[in-house]
């Protein structure tokens, strides 16, 4: 009697145990759902807005006016490529803009190898639109991005795949966005504001900037002694600065924002269809370091006017050693004797 008492006692247990286990359970499937439907929502939403801004910002280049290009549509998940980084000023407000950021950026996702070379601004090359030498910065306002990439090709014996421009403003807004950024700053200074003119102190340490004050932070270069090359430095730290704040969670809500300002200050001739895959590509090398190349030159007047002469060996090498990141097993597309391509088939 006992016994069955105790069964039926136990079995009751049981079914309650069990009753607040299916409960459990249940919560944890509704918790789970509604994370991951609101992030898929999310993800999704994201996804919808970059595209639209990606559509927005696209813009394909004239093969007809390079003289080096790829063979074949790139497999951005595998095969190496460049892209070209140029910072505009008054790329939508004047027709005569000048490149004032110039960097080039060499990914091989096989080797997990990333170089970036920043050529200053001042950089001495020969410029087919202008039909003579001049500075660099100058190439943008005789023929737009293809002009600069083609005065870029003066030096860096590679094909350009992409490129990604941006004015200023775009460049302050996107760092609004964000909340601003924190860079270590090399060496006290004051530069200029741009808009109220006023001059802000940067001191030696880490700093956290705002849009406006980081766009002074990059463009100043009088004041160091290092001239264009640390002017290029401080670019890089920047540039670092935004995509590390950008790809951190606490960020995510001001995506919107960030892509909104994307859409209506950057161009590129990166296709709507491969953002996945450059998405992919982010992922897979976001932790791999960057290998900075120093294009090394020295200061020259010619008519009474400043420029950056590179050296000629300088330039062999950081030549030599792009081609080697840009070769793959299988892939033979960026041998000097094969760089010409059908236009169709090179815009992707």
């Amino acid at each position: 009697m006992n016994d069955s008492r105790t069964n039926r006692k136990s079995l009751k247990i049981k079914k309650r145990k069990k009753k607040k286990r299916k409960k459990f359970r249940f919560l944890i499937f509704v918790i789970l759902f509604l994370l991951i439907g609101s992030g898929s929502a999310f993800a999704y939403h994201i996804y919808f807005e970059t595209k639209k801004a990606s559509e927005k910002i696209y813009q394909a280049l004239d093969f007809s006016k390079l003289s080096k290009k790829r063979t074949e549509k790139i497999q951005i998940k595998k095969d190496p490529m460049t892209i070209l980084l140029v910072g505009v000023e008054n790329q939508y407000h004047d027709e005569k803009g000048r490149s004032d950021v110039i960097m080039l950026l060499t990914i091989n996702p096989v080797s997990k190898k990333i170089y970036m070379l920043s050529i200053p601004r001042d950089t001495r090359v020969y410029i087919t639109e202008e039909g003579k030498k001049d500075k660099i910065t100058h190439s943008y306002s005789y023929g737009g991005i293809e002009s600069t990439i083609a005065a870029v090709n003066e030096l860096i014996d590679v094909p350009i795949d992409y490129y990604i421009t941006t004015n200023f403003e775009g460049f302050e807004q996107i760092v609004d966005s964000l909340g601003g950024v924190t860079v270590d700053v090399p060496f006290t200074f004051s530069a200029q504001l741009t808009g109220s003119l006023k001059k802000y102190t940067f001191h030696k340490g880490r700093m956290e900037l705002n849009g406006n004050q980081a766009l002074a932070y990059v463009r100043m270069r009088k004041s160091d002694p290092k001239g264009d090359l640390g002017r290029n430095e401080r670019q890089r730290q920047v540039i670092k600065a935004i995509i590390e704040k950008g790809s951190s969670i606490s960020s995510l809500s001001k995506l919107d924002d960030v892509i909104n300002h994307l859409g209506d200050n950057v161009r590129t001739n990166i296709p709507p269809s491969d953002l996945l895959s450059f998405i992919y590509l982010y992922q897979k090398m976001k932790d791999v370091p960057i290998e900075n190349l120093q294009l090394k030159g020295y200061d020259n007047y010619i008519d009474n006017i400043y420029y950056y002469i590179p050296d000629e060996q300088s330039v062999a090498e950081i030549n030599e050693t792009l081609k080697q990141a840009l070769e793959n097993d299988k892939d033979t597309s960026y041998t000097q004797n094969n760089v010409e391509m059908d236009s169709t088939k090179s815009s992707n």
